[in-house]
């Protein structure tokens, strides 16, 4: 990056946003900067922040919708609908010490990266709370879509192409979303020492049950290991959510459909909530230096990514979600995953982190590229040839 880009702009306006996009110089996309090192942006000769945008304009808890700007933190908003006894449903990761950054993850940014936490398996993916946008695209155009209700559905759905575009077709400046009602009681089944094929089966068997688990993870023996958790084996969890009552239905009666994995303990409600939070920073790979990869992948086949390549691994969504540490090859990670179905996300190390797209994807992202951000100005090169 040059000298120029030593300096960051914090426009207070989208309209100020907008000036500054339209003067046709190529920029560095950032909230709160926690994900900066994920995609490395070439060229850019300005560093633009939405950190000024940091209002939050319309809260109404009785019809579950916030609309807030784009540079809000993530930490306010998950105090400000704690009040209200309600919860960002796809539970967000904040992932700074795993990233090693020192800011404050942004509304916009984990919108912009899609990024969601264990619950995505009952709640559904960032972008399925996404209701409507106002943005600014690389032609220096404010543009807005959907709305503040749940059941819009006026216009094209900009809102699911924003989400997970990583800030290289438009920087979002105005959001609105869904809210929930947090869960009244929680707790989580923990089974130990199966391997991660058994673990893969007894979370699939779990989420076909009539129970309604809201978050399925394995964490295999060496990565137990590992603080925070020191445990001695491998651990599997299943984490049930709702009313008291239905709860400690729902765990009984998961609990003797998976009679034969043997011995199962419960984790109350804060031990529950703690346990997640570990899950969702993946913190045992926080202090490792080997590079680490996000993958996803059908659920059912998630346990041969441990097993295929050489490495440490955790699994999250069921199984759809592998992290691993992993010295191999770029090449041969990426191509396991893809006979798996699946695609991997480099987060830290020094492979390219987004796959090359190829065929008639890659033209197909090309022409939403060159229709929303002709010039290439926003975050160039961060996700390859986009």
């Amino acid at each position: 990056m040059t000298e120029a880009a030593a300096t960051i702009l914090r426009p207070k306006t989208a309209e100020a946003l907008a000036r500054i996009v339209a003067q046709g110089r190529r920029l560095e996309v950032i909230g709160g900067g926690t994900k900066r090192g994920i995609g490395r942006v070439a060229g850019a000769q300005s560093v633009l922040s939405t950190s000024a945008l940091n209002r939050v304009i319309d809260y109404a808890p009785e019809e579950l919708v916030l609309t807030a700007q784009a540079g809000v933190r993530l930490a306010d908003l998950e105090v400000l609908v704690a009040a209200q006894g309600q919860m960002l449903p796809f539970e967000p990761p904040h992932l700074t010490r795993l990233l090693r950054t020192k800011g404050q993850p942004t509304l916009g940014g984990v919108l912009a990266a899609n990024l969601s936490g264990p619950r995505r398996i009952r709640a559904g993916a960032a972008r399925d709370h996404f209701l409507g946008a106002e943005a600014v695209t690389g032609r220096g155009e404010i543009v807005k879509s959907g709305g503040r209700v749940v059941k819009n559905v006026t216009g094209y759905d900009l809102c699911k192409l924003l989400a997970g575009s990583w800030g290289t077709l438009g920087v979002l400046t105005q959001v609105s979303l869904k809210v929930l009602p947090a869960a009244r009681a929680e707790l989580t089944l923990l089974y130990f020492g199966l391997s991660d094929a058994q673990a893969g089966q007894a979370m699939t068997q779990a989420l076909n049950a009539p129970v309604d688990v809201s978050a399925a993870a394995h964490v295999p023996a060496t990565t137990a290991a590992r603080a925070p958790l020191k445990a001695a084996m491998a651990v599997t969890a299943l984490r049930l959510e709702g009313f008291a009552a239905s709860v400690a239905a729902r765990a009984e009666h998961l609990a003797a459909a998976l009679n034969g994995l043997g011995r199962c303990e419960q984790l109350d409600a804060g031990h529950s909530r703690d346990f997640w939070v570990q899950i969702r920073e993946v913190e045992a790979f926080s202090k490792d230096p080997r590079p680490l990869w996000r993958i996803s992948v059908p659920p059912a086949v998630g346990w041969r990514v441990g097993a295929t390549i050489p490495g440490d691994v955790l699994y999250d969504w069921g199984g759809g979600l592998v992290w691993l540490l992993s010295d191999a090859d770029p090449a041969q990670v990426r191509g396991v995953v893809r006979t798996l179905g699946g695609h991997a996300t480099c987060y830290r190390g020094d492979a390219p982190a987004f796959a090359p797209l190829d065929g008639s994807l890659a033209a197909l992202s090309a022409r939403v590229k060159a229709a929303f951000d002709p010039k290439g100005v926003l975050n160039p090169g961060r996700m390859g040839a986009i």
